[in-house]
């Protein structure tokens, strides 16, 4: 992979910054929330803090898998803060949020990797905000489909979990996931009363073909939502760019995923699993 590649004028963010985005960012913050927003360099946190909108992150701040394109920390996480679904669910609200989004860290260190959390912190936000549609993005559960449905049967509307990449460069940047275990796992997820939807990132080195074939992967499983964006690598310690998508490139993708029976597809390089989440309802 080219370790050098220079960022083209399409990737240039334009930082926003108003009233609404100091507003959640003091949520945020007074609620000693974890946010991917943050953790993950995302190029949107701008745009979408002024919408009022953020995607929260449970479990801690530290990940027990290593994912080379993640920015997010990585070692032995702390006990899990029993009060933080409480604290989710009331930022939610603070912030008069229509729809809101949850991911977390992985806890393979947890006997049910964090199932129960989750399901807690779910009901929670709907307790609190019955109003509120959710969208959850979920981490493999090592294939543990009893702990899928756990998080499923607490009633979010929208369970995602990313495939990342393609298959033949999964084992090269995914710690412990696996692309069939991913496929499984979606595969649960639609099988019940939930929409089911999948991110990947472009420019790892795939080829258009590999991209193709996860689409048909996917749907295969029954998931329906797909979003697709530009890696960009958030630190030196991460995995290199090997190339920067074009904008007409995107568009191809977006067209091919819909022809092919996608229901909704996001596909453009600053596009981000939760970006634009709310449509996807």
């Amino acid at each position: 992979m080219a370790e050098h590649v220079k960022k083209p004028d399409w990737l240039k963010i334009r930082l926003r910054g108003n009233d609404q985005f100091t507003q959640t960012k003091r949520i945020v913050e007074s609620h000693c929330l974890h946010t991917i927003c943050t953790s993950g360099k995302c190029p949107n946190m701008g745009e979408c803090w002024s919408r009022g909108t953020a995607t929260f992150m449970i479990g801690g701040e530290i990940c027990t898998r290593s994912c080379r394109f993640c920015n997010t920390l990585t070692g032995k996480p702390l006990p899990l803060d029993e009060n933080e679904p409480g604290h989710v669910a009331e930022s939610i609200r603070l912030m008069r949020l229509k729809h809101a989004v949850v991911t977390s860290v992985d806890r393979d260190d947890l006997p049910d990797l964090g199932a129960s959390h989750w399901a807690g912190t779910i009901m929670r936000i709907k307790e609190v905000n019955p109003g509120t549609t959710l969208e959850v993005l979920i981490p493999d559960f090592q294939g543990r489909m009893d702990l899928v449905d756990r998080v499923v049967a607490a009633g979010p509307e929208i369970v995602s979990h990313n495939m990342e990449t393609v298959r033949r460069i999964t084992p090269g940047v995914r710690s412990a996931a696996r692309y069939d275990t991913s496929l499984a796992v979606l595969k649960r997820i639609a099988g019940q009363n939930a929409v089911a939807k999948t991110g990947i990132m472009v420019g790892l080195g795939e080829t258009e073909e590999e991209v193709f074939q996860l689409m048909d992967d996917v749907l295969e499983t029954g998931a329906s939502v797909l979003t697709i964006g530009q890696y960009l690598q958030p630190s030196r310690k991460n995995i290199p760019v090997s190339e920067y998508v074009h904008p007409d490139q995107f568009e191809k993708y977006r067209q091919a995923a819909l022809a092919k029976g996608f229901k909704h597809v996001e596909s453009a390089p600053l596009v981000r699993s939760s970006y634009h989440a709310e449509k996807h309802v």
